[in-house]
């Protein structure tokens, strides 16, 4: 049964650690102080850059993908800055049980920048790179490119047709009939608006739904962009999306694969207006990773869902910048690896990409086992 509520947290229980920064690799150790919750005794959590030195100055909007051969793939947007011609697609790989390799440039239009992204393995475990090009947002054409080889190589790229950008900013799905749903949005100089694009035919030809609007007419005014889905159920899909200047994250639910939504609603979870993401574990837990905050993209958290995204308790704080520190820990991507562990990647104050490894086991696996937030 798919409710639609207002959100709520569920009790703070337990779950305290004390955090101890170990060397300088960036792997932080939680050990345990207090805990209701049958851990292993040494609960390590792991976040590193993904390198070291990088021919670009600036790097944001990063994705992650697991490989057929277990390699995990990343990909971002690095240049000079946001929206320079300088800026192409680069990406790293790191093999299972290895290191994260060093950045590779896998495309640039000429004078214009790219944008956002996507990574995205199908059923066939074919796997799909989206990006956008174009000097501003209300200028993209969507592309995407493909790779059998577990990103070794990439086709060409493939443009689509005008008015389609495939996923803007989060990985799509694969529904359980079979169809892949990517949600997208368009910022217009005075709105924004999400949108889904659909494709029955394993991504031949796309088609285009909605607006999905609050049906008020100041917040559709302001709008939304960016949503990132979860389907809770065979044709039931729960999207959360990005609010422009409303403090809260949106939600709305699909009950036909997609295709048409309910009102867009605004949640209980504090929202900068800053990328989010969202995945569903193989159990249906469901976990939701954003900035709790109205303010500032800091700290970089994740909450988990025993209800199919309706109720939320933040479990796990990644990474947080410190009080009147500058910078943000932003636009996160994250999936559920074959071990079942979170891959986790995030922007590190615009220069570098952050990789967090956070293992299944620190995972509350009820109501009563989640509690007081870990940092």
């Amino acid at each position: 049964m798919i409710a639609d509520a207002p959100l709520a947290h569920w009790p703070l229980t337990g779950w305290r650690y004390g955090a101890g920064l170990v060397a300088f690799t960036f792997t932080i150790v939680f050990l345990p102080v207090l805990s209701t919750v049958a851990l292993a005794q040494n609960l390590e959590h792991m976040t590193r850059f993904i390198w070291e030195a990088a021919p670009f100055p600036r790097a944001h909007a990063s994705t992650i993908v697991e490989a057929p051969d277990g390699s995990l793939i990343a990909a971002w947007f690095g240049g000079s800055g946001e929206g320079q011609e300088d800026v192409g697609v680069w990406s790293s790989r790191k093999p299972e049980g290895g290191e994260w390799s060093s950045p590779a440039q896998i495309y640039k239009e000429p004078e214009q920048p790219a944008w956002n992204p996507v990574l995205f393995r199908d059923a066939s475990d074919t796997i799909w790179l989206f990006f956008k090009v174009g000097q501003s947002p209300r200028s993209w054409s969507g592309a995407y490119m493909k790779s059998t080889t577990s990103g070794q190589r990439w086709t060409d790229p493939v443009w689509l047709p005008a008015g389609m950008l495939g996923p803007v900013r989060a990985k799509p799905i694969t529904l359980a009939n079979g169809d892949i749903l990517a949600g997208t949005s368009l910022e217009s100089y005075r709105s924004w608006s999400s949108w889904m694009e659909i494709s029955s035919d394993g991504g031949k030809t796309w088609s285009k739904h909605g607006p999905i609007l609050f049906g008020d007419m100041e917040r559709d005014r302001r709008g939304t962009i960016q949503p990132t889905l979860l389907e809770v159920e065979p044709g039931v899909i729960r999207a959360f999306f990005r609010t422009n200047r409303m403090g809260k994250i949106a939600t709305s639910l699909s009950r036909d694969g997609g295709k048409s939504w309910s009102p867009l609603r605004l949640t209980d979870r504090d929202h900068p207006s800053a990328g989010i993401d969202a995945v569903r574990l193989d159990d249906g837990r469901c976990i939701l990773i954003y900035n709790p905050s109205t303010t500032r993209r800091t700290p970089l958290s994740l909450a988990v869902s025993f209800d199919d995204g309706v109720t939320w308790n933040d479990f796990l704080v990644i990474e947080e910048l410190e009080e009147g520190q500058r910078g943000e820990l932003s636009y996160p991507a994250m999936i559920q690896d074959a071990n079942g562990d979170l891959q986790i990647t995030y922007t590190w104050n615009r220069r570098r990409i952050r990789h967090a490894t956070v293992p299944f086991d620190l995972i509350p696996e009820d109501p009563e086992s989640a509690g007081d937030v870990a940092r």
